[in-house]
């Protein structure tokens, strides 16, 4: 493809909700690569429980179609079927609703028959959203906490889970249990769809993600049937169903980049500790090897152990000193061969002085500089997608000479200081200070004190930015940063930098 080609060629992106990690990222992504990621307006993505406006944002889809330089389109299918991640767990949206909504992708594959359509769903996970008691929304504290509990028995309950079972049940109350099983069923069917939709061709890439749940609960029947479904409709290859979800759009955009370089990156996997394949995270339900075969995959690669341009490092949980050094070592040796070296760290669920502990070590070395990706909290899933996706549109960018160096040092600054300095260091003190002031749920917070928490989110994260900032990039400064605190809880952050080259 021409280089001016390239650089009009647009990626139309309509993100699960609006969190910086599922809407912000993926547009950076396309910075890096210089490939433009356009996605729908902020107001339409809805915010946390006020669902997104997906008839507003089906309407963009169909302007987006109209344009002859969109080549590729990145889709939630939670987003349009239901609006949004959070929209998708309660009851709302009928599933005849839901199904109308889906079927205008046909419209907008008979409009733009050559282009690539990649669509992201979620298989529901096992707990509603957590909110506080009293918040007007579907099952807030204590019955999110009893349907996540009985949703994590065995499916049908077994002999020594069945009294906990009738418990949890007569806690929840079968109305509101109706509706929840009501839900998860309505999320098969339209998943189900989903999955005709790619066999006729109008979908071109579908990845489910089976959102938060371990290898125990109500979705593994569910998880079965879809996997049933995909063999019989002869859909390996263009269907894949993993553990994750948050990851899923920086994932397809990752591919969508890579499609537009006409690259096929081939990447392998080193892992810290000999058993490191193995790990699995206790909210995923299957081990890291799995989930990131499948995420090479969604991200438009290939496992190539012979011949990688992309080494991914992976580290898990009980790495030791020793182990750490010489993967250090490792990532040197990598990115001295002319490869590109991703650092995904999973240790975060096992202690966050230990995940701390490894970001310093990188930061003090001059590896932090050269490597292509850094990627650090959240579950396994979400982390290996992240840095995955980050080292392809970097790789894109430099295979069709539109690389932005800026852009790429700026989305790793960001990966640092919201994974290594906001959750290890600012988060924990920001739950200090609301538990010192007796608010113990952190879930949804007033409008008054989620004020006064991104103010000293703020306070507190500017200093580490700038101190990373040093280790990290010397020869930048940060032009402009907006910090706080998107959902009104402390669950995430939100980071929109702006970092210029010193004079």
């Amino acid at each position: 493809m021409h280089v001016l080609a390239m650089l009009l060629a647009t990626i139309a992106f309509v993100p699960i909700d609006d969190r910086p990690v599922t809407a912000q990222l993926p547009v950076m992504l396309g910075r890096i690569a210089g490939v433009s990621v356009e996605a729908p307006p902020r107001d339409l993505q809805g915010r946390f429980l006020q669902a997104g406006r997906s008839d507003a944002i089906i309407a963009w889809l169909n302007h987006e179609g109209a344009k002859r330089a969109t080549d590729a389109f990145v889709i939630s299918t939670d987003m349009l079927a239901y609006g949004g991640l959070t929209a998708s767990r309660v009851p709302g949206p009928a599933y005849a609703d839901a199904a109308f909504r889906l079927r205008e992708l046909a419209h907008l594959r008979a409009r733009r028959p050559g282009a690539w359509i990649g669509a992201f769903g979620t298989i529901m996970r096992l707990a509603p959203t957590g909110i506080p008691a009293g918040t007007p929304f579907f099952a807030p504290y204590p019955v999110w906490s009893y349907l996540q509990d009985y949703a994590n028995l065995h499916d049908p309950p077994l002999p020594s889970e069945a009294a906990r079972a009738q418990h949890l049940r007569e806690l929840i109350g079968e109305p509101t249990f109706e509706e929840y099983m009501a839900t998860r069923g309505r999320n098969l069917a339209v998943d189900r769809l989903l999955l005709e939709l790619t066999a006729n061709g109008t979908i071109d890439r579908l990845v489910l993600g089976q959102d938060d749940a371990g290898p125990v609960g109500l979705h593994v029947r569910d998880v079965a049937l879809l996997q049933h479904d995909l063999a019989a409709a002869n859909l390996i290859g263009r269907v894949s169903i993993e553990p994750g979800a948050d990851e899923l759009g920086s994932a397809l955009v990752a591919n969508a980049i890579a499609r537009t370089a006409k690259w096929t990156p081939r990447i392998t996997v080193r892992y810290s500790t000999p058993g490191g394949a193995s790990y699995q995270d206790p909210i995923e339900y299957a081990p890291i090897s799995t989930a990131i075969d499948a995420l090479v995959g969604v991200c438009g690669g290939v496992r190539d152990d012979d011949r990688a341009e992309i080494v991914l490092y992976v580290r898990v949980p009980g790495t030791t000193p020793v182990q750490d050094a010489q993967l250090l070592g490792d990532v040197r040796t990598t990115i001295a061969q002319g490869r590109s070296a991703a650092v995904a760290d999973l240790s975060y669920l096992r202690s966050y002085r230990d995940q701390a502990g490894f970001a310093q070590l990188l930061l003090e070395s001059d590896v932090s500089q050269r490597i292509d990706a850094y990627s650090s909290w959240n579950t396994n899933a979400n982390t290996v997608g992240t840095a995955l996706a980050e080292a392809i549109a970097a790789g894109a960018g430099r295979r069709m000479h539109t690389y932005d160096e800026l852009a790429h040092r700026t989305y790793t600054f960001t990966m640092f200081l919201d994974d290594y300095a906001y959750h290890d260091f600012v988060r924990p003190d920001l739950n200090a200070a609301l538990a010192s002031q007796g608010i113990a749920d952190h879930t949804l917070l007033s409008p008054d004190v989620a004020a006064a928490m991104s103010e000293r989110d703020r306070a507190l994260l500017w200093g580490y930015a700038l101190k990373i900032l040093v280790q990290l990039d010397p020869g930048y400064h940060i032009a402009a940063m907006q910090l706080g605190l998107p959902w009104s809880r402390t669950f995430e952050t939100s980071i929109d930098v702006g970092l210029a080259p010193n004079l």
